[in-house]
C-alpha cells in the first residue's frame, strides 16, 4: 500500500514538470505578475505553501488548468505530525491558485509583565517551573483568495506571527490561571481587574485570535497604501494550544472533526445567506451605507415598481417572523442580499461576508463600499482534546469552499476514514493519502467537463485540504521544554 502511495505522489508532484506548459490557459509566470504589480510593488511574491518545496518552474506548471495536477508534499515531515495536505488549481477561474496554506509549530515566550512576579510559596515551584519556558502551539491555516491572490499571500506570511504576538501578550495571565494567582498586595500590583476571575483561559485565547484577525485586516489596509495587494481572502485557522483545539473562521472555508461515525462541525460557513440577520441589522442601523440604492428590508420575493401599493410578506432587521407590508417606492430598491444559497450576493457584488481585505471594493461604479458589511471578525470554536481517548483515525479536516461545494461533511469523513483504513496506523503517509483522496473526489475527472465518480458536476474552484491527526497532539505533553529555540522573529 505504501508503494501505491509513493507512486501516486511521484506522478502528482515529481512528474509535474512533464506537463504541457503551452496549454490555452498557460501564461508566463513573470509576465502575469508584472501585470499584477503595475499598481505598485508586491508585498510578497506569489508562491505555493513552503512545505510543498516547489521550485519556480513547478509553481508555474502547477497552474495548468487542463490537467489540474493534485499537489502533495514531497516530504511529509515538513508538516507537524505528518498531517495530510493536498491542493489543486481551479478549472480556469483565475490564472493561478488563489488558495494559500501554512502549518508549523511556534512558541509563546515569556512576557515582560511576568518577570519579577512572586507567587505565594505554596505555589512557587509549579509556577516558576514554567515561568521561563516557551509554551508551544501548533498552527494550521488556509486562506481562500478572491479577485486575486495578493491578500491571501500577505495573510499566509503574517497572520501566524500576529497570533503569536497576541498570545505572548497574555502568557502571564494564562500561567496565573493555570498555576494559581498571587495574593494580597502582589495581586493588587498586577494588571488584574475586578472581572478577571470570570475570564478563563479559553476567553483569553479566543480574544487573542479575534484581535489577531482584526490586526491582520488593519495591516492589509495600511500596506495597500504602499503595495499592490489584490482582492481579499477568507481565513480558517486551527490552533492546538494547552491541550485544546481552537478553530477561528472568517469566511466560507470549513473545519470538521471526523471520529469514527461521528462528524463534529468546528465552524460554520459565513455567506450572505447565513448572515442575513447581521447584514440587515447593519443596514437598518446605518442606512447611509446603502445610499438610497438598496433596502435592508427582506421580502418573500423580489418586489418591483409594479408591486407598489400591493401587500407582500416582509420582515425588517428586528423581526424573525413575517408580516404583510404595502410596497412603497423605497421598497422597490435592490435588496441588500439577493439570491439564495451559493448564488446569494451581498450588495449584488460578493458572495462572502467575512475575511480580510476588499477595502477598496465598491458596488459597480458607485461609492457604496462593501467593507462595512464584510468583517474580519472570526467565530472561534473550542474542542477539548485531553481525556477523549482519541485514536490514530480521529482527524480534523480543513478545506476551502472548493471542497465543500461538492462534498458534505459526512461524505468527507467517509472518504478520509476509508482512505486511512488502507494503511497500517504506523504509516505516516496515510494522512497525506487521505487528503489526496479528498481533493481527487472533489476535483473529479475530465470527461466532457469535470465530473465526480457519481457523474455529478465536480468542483471547478481551487481546492485545499488538510487532514490533521488529533491523536498525535492529545498524546503529547502539553508543555514540553524544547531544546532548540524558535527562530521566528516577532513582527
Amino acid at each position: 500500500m505504501l508503494n501505491r502511495f509513493k507512486s501516486a505522489v511521484n506522478t502528482v508532484v515529481t512528474g509535474i514538470a512533464q506537463l504541457d506548459r503551452q496549454g490555452p490557459e498557460a501564461i508566463g509566470f513573470q509576465e502575469y505578475y508584472a501585470e499584477e504589480a503595475t499598481a505598485g510593488p508586491l508585498k510578497f511574491p506569489y508562491s505555493r505553501p513552503e512545505f510543498l518545496q516547489l521550485n519556480s518552474d513547478e509553481v508555474q506548471v502547477s497552474a495548468d488548468h487542463v490537467s489540474r495536477p493534485i499537489l502533495v508534499p514531497r516530504d511529509i515531515s515538513r508538516i507537524p505530525w505528518s498531517a495530510g495536505y493536498a491542493e489543486v488549481i481551479n478549472a480556469g477561474k483565475s490564472h493561478f491558485n488563489e488558495d494559500q496554506a501554512h502549518a508549523d509549530t511556534f512558541f509563546v515566550r515569556q512576557s515582560l509583565s511576568t518577570r519579577g512576579l512572586s507567587p505565594p510559596a505554596a505555589r512557587r515551584q509549579s509556577f516558576e517551573e514554567v515561568a521561563e519556558d516557551p509554551l508551544p502551539f501548533t498552527y494550521f491555516a488556509i486562506f481562500d483568495g478572491h479577485a486575486g491572490s495578493g491578500c491571501a499571500v500577505v495573510a499566509v506570511h503574517m497572520l501566524h506571527s500576529i497570533i503569536q504576538e497576541k498570545l505572548c501578550q497574555i502568557r502571564d495571565m494564562i500561567l496565573l490561571r493555570r498555576y494559581g494567582y498571587p495574593s494580597g498586595e502582589e495581586r493588587q500590583r498586577t494588571y488584574l481587574t475586578d472581572k478577571s476571575d470570570q475570564i478563563d483561559i479559553d476567553d483569553l485565547v479566543t480574544g487573542a485570535l479575534e484581535a489577531a484577525f482584526f490586526k491582520m485586516d488593519k495591516i492589509i489596509y495600511e500596506e495597500k497604501q504602499h503595495y499592490d495587494i489584490s482582492g481579499g481572502c477568507t481565513a480558517l485557522v486551527a490552533v492546538f494550544f494547552l491541550g485544546k483545539l481552537y478553530v477561528a473562521n472568517a469566511g466560507d472555508s470549513r473545519a470538521v472533526i471526523a471520529r469514527g461515525n461521528d462528524v463534529i462541525p468546528m465552524s460554520q460557513d459565513f455567506t450572505p445567506e447565513s448572515e442575513r440577520e447581521r447584514l440587515r441589522l447593519l443596514g437598518f442601523l446605518c442606512p447611509d451605507l446603502l445610499q438610497n440604492e438598496f433596502t435592508h428590508l427582506e421580502f418573500s420575493r423580489r418586489v418591483t415598481r409594479g408591486d407598489i401599493g400591493r401587500k407582500v410578506l416582509c420582515r425588517n432587521a428586528r423581526m424573525k417572523g413575517w408580516t404583510l407590508k404595502s410596497v412603497t417606492p423605497e421598497d422597490a430598491r435592490y435588496p441588500l442580499i439577493a439570491g439564495e444559497g451559493k448564488k446569494a450576493r451581498l450588495l449584488a457584488t460578493i458572495g462572502v461576508t467575512r475575511g480580510f481585505g476588499d477595502h477598496d471594493l465598491t458596488v459597480g461604479n458607485s461609492t457604496i463600499h462593501i467593507k462595512p458589511f464584510l468583517t474580519p471578525a472570526p467565530e472561534v470554536n473550542i474542542y477539548e482534546l485531553q481525556g477523549r481517548g482519541l485514536t490514530e483515525n480521529d482527524v480534523l479536516i480543513m478545506g476551502t469552499d472548493g471542497l465543500w461545494d461538492v462534498t458534505s461533511n459526512k461524505r468527507a469523513a467517509d472518504i478520509v476514514q476509508s482512505s486511512l483504513k488502507q494503511f497500517d496506523v504506523s504509516e505516516r503517509a496515510r494522512y497525506t493519502s487521505a487528503a489526496q483522496d479528498l481533493v481527487m473526489n472533489a476535483r473529479g475527472l475530465l470527461k466532457k467537463g469535470w465530473r465526480t465518480v457519481d457523474d455529478n458536476m465536480a468542483s471547478g474552484d481551487d481546492i485545499t485540504a488538510f487532514v490533521i491527526p488529533l491523536h498525535h497532539y492529545s498524546s503529547a505533553p502539553v508543555e514540553p521544554k524544547p531544546e532548540v529555540e524558535s527562530s521566528l522573529e516577532m513582527s
